[in-house]
């Protein structure tokens, strides 16, 4: 079993690697800047992230919300609330927060919330660089509503519909999107196939103040009953359409001991395909190790290795709390350090 388990992972990462090859020869474009709403792709969960951003085909907790909407119908325990921080890249502030609930006969449900901030800052023209006297900031916010049914013992199936709203000074620009996810069981111990849609949704079109302006169809200058109220005509843009598919399995089981490997490819709209690779080692359930590599077969990633450390402190055969730590290398852009907070019950 243990000679037929390494010949299926490794022909596999052979197909992965010959189909991204491929690809990169192909897609010469990468439509980097096309998209609206960039924070949606920031990833969450110190799990899933310190895995390499693998998180299509694992299951377990409520940021299955996130990665695929399928998975929250195997939720470990009955409920599950979470909180997630990271200091984002230039000083950014990201959140995330979401709480799944199983109800009996029915699925289950989950409410999820993502918030990211920009600093404020000093608003800066031609005629005056070091700023005017006014102040200007940037601020997004999703929120999410799920539900998820395990259709058998070992294929479920789970959607989320969104709220997104971006706002800059006194501009903002709203939409909703939809995500749905699915994951399947294998017999071949255990193997795990998930697959996920993320934000298929609307476009996006900046709207506000800021875009007002006063017009004068004589060329005259000043007020008066000539003075016609316009505005600047602003375009719409995609939000960032995402397709994962991922596997993961467990390698090692032992009376104590587990080790999964996971993988995920991922096609986004606005830049080209890449895999990511983790690996999760527990002890006794209880403490976790875990390492990943993010965007192979990408050569102008800055992001590369991930790791973290986790806990889960059981109070009783239902409610613990979890602490999950993850750190995410972005080369010259330095790091990114998440941490997750969770409560089940």
């Amino acid at each position: 079993m243990n000679k037929m388990i390494k010949l299926f992972i490794a022909a596999l990462c052979l197909t992965i690697v010959v189909r991204q090859a491929d690809a990169q020869q192909t897609r010469k474009t990468t439509k980097v800047g096309t998209t609206v709403a960039q924070f949606l792709k920031i990833p969450t969960g110190a799990r899933s992230i310190a895995m390499g951003n693998t998180g299509a085909s694992l299951e377990g907790d409520v940021y299955s919300i996130y990665w695929n909407p399928g998975a929250l119908a195997r939720l470990r325990t009955t409920g599950e609330a979470t909180f997630n921080h990271a200091e984002w890249l230039a000083d950014i502030s990201y959140d995330y927060a979401a709480a799944g609930l199983t109800l009996d006969g029915l699925g289950t449900i989950g409410v999820s919330i993502t918030s990211l901030r920009v600093p404020e800052d000093i608003v800066r023209t031609e005629i005056n660089p070091d700023g005017d006297g006014r102040r200007w900031d940037y601020a997004s916010f999703a929120m999410g509503f799920s539900f998820a049914r395990s259709l058998t013992d070992r294929f479920s199936i789970g959607f989320t519909a969104k709220y997104i709203r971006e706002s800059i000074w006194h501009m903002s620009s709203q939409g909703f999107a939809f995500d749905i996810g699915t994951i399947y069981t294998t017999t071949f111990n255990d193997l795990k196939i998930g697959a996920s849609i993320s934000n298929f949704g609307t476009k996006m079109r900046l709207d506000g103040h800021d875009i007002s302006f006063n017009n004068f169809p004589d060329g005259s200058l000043g007020q008066g009953p000539q003075n016609v109220e316009s505005i600047y005509k602003t375009e719409s843009f995609d939000i960032p359409l995402t397709f994962r598919i991922g596997v993961s399995m467990d390698i090692v089981r032992m009376d104590n001991i587990r080790a999964t490997a996971a993988l995920d490819a991922t096609h986004p709209n606005d830049n080209v395909e890449y895999v990511n690779s983790g690996l999760e080692l527990a002890y006794d359930e209880m403490f976790f190790g875990r390492v990943g590599y993010k965007t192979l077969f990408y050569d102008e990633s800055e992001e590369g290795l991930t790791w973290g450390l986790g806990v889960l402190f059981a109070l009783n055969n239902t409610t613990g709390i979890k602490v999950d730590y993850a750190f995410a290398d972005f080369g010259r852009l330095k790091n990114v350090q998440y941490v997750s907070v969770g409560v089940t019950f």
